[in-house]
């Protein structure tokens, strides 16, 4: 099965959509659009009907996500009134055992039954955790067990090889300086079952949210 990303010009890239069920790593540095594209996938969804979970660790209260996202077309505070989506911040669990965080999602996943699970982003849960690997290997079993497809965020100014590893897909989100511009690029680096190039895809930011356009050649 193949879940549609809601993100214009993606799709095409990689059979359609997302692997489903499946855990995708998007990774880039900061200003990349990793935020964006995650929500944009979740509202996507939630036009579906599908219910979502966002995840956060950076202690970022609701408002002001919603704050900077609410431009955004996409955007629907609604889907988060209506438990559509479901915001969860854990940044408070993020010194206590990795045991609490796994018990924490697994109570929210059960009680909600997403079908788009957002983890944004997961370098902090890395800092604080000496069995960072172990603490990995059981988030990605439990959340497997649920059937969901999972979008995992992380910057790339951090070592992400477990989280690499770990992925059944990674789309790498790039900046790169040309001139005095910075421009935007996406690239599908892995994607498990899927006919896809490594090609580096032009990326856009408007007020429509993330569109990927073809590259020319």
């Amino acid at each position: 099965m193949r879940l549609k990303t809601g993100i214009s010009g993606l799709d095409p890239l990689i059979d359609g959509g997302f692997p489903d069920p499946s855990i995708i790593l998007v990774h880039g540095p900061p200003g990349a659009g990793k935020s964006i594209f995650s929500l944009q996938y979740l509202m996507y969804g939630a036009v579906q009907g599908e219910k979502g979970l966002y995840v956060t660790t950076l202690s970022e209260k609701f408002g002001w996500m919603v704050r900077f996202m609410s431009d955004f077309e996409f955007f629907k505070r609604s889907y988060f009134e209506e438990e559509l989506i479901k915001y969860e911040d854990i940044s408070e669990l993020i010194k206590t055992e990795s045991s609490s965080i796994i018990r924490r999602l697994g109570e929210v996943v059960a009680k909600t039954m997403p079908k788009r699970i957002v983890i944004d982003p997961i370098n902090p849960l890395r800092e604080y955790m000496p069995n960072y690997r172990e603490f990995l290997f059981d988030l990605v079993e439990m959340l497997k067990k649920w059937g969901a497809t999972v979008l995992i965020t992380a910057e790339t100014d951090y070592k992400i090889d477990d989280e690499k590893y770990m992925a059944d897909g990674i789309i790498e989100l790039i900046m790169k300086a040309e001139g005095e511009v910075i421009r935007r690029y996406v690239r599908v680096v892995k994607m498990r079952g899927t006919n896809h190039t490594l090609a580096i895809h032009p990326l856009s930011i408007t007020d429509a949210g993330i569109s990927v356009l073809r590259a020319n050649f």
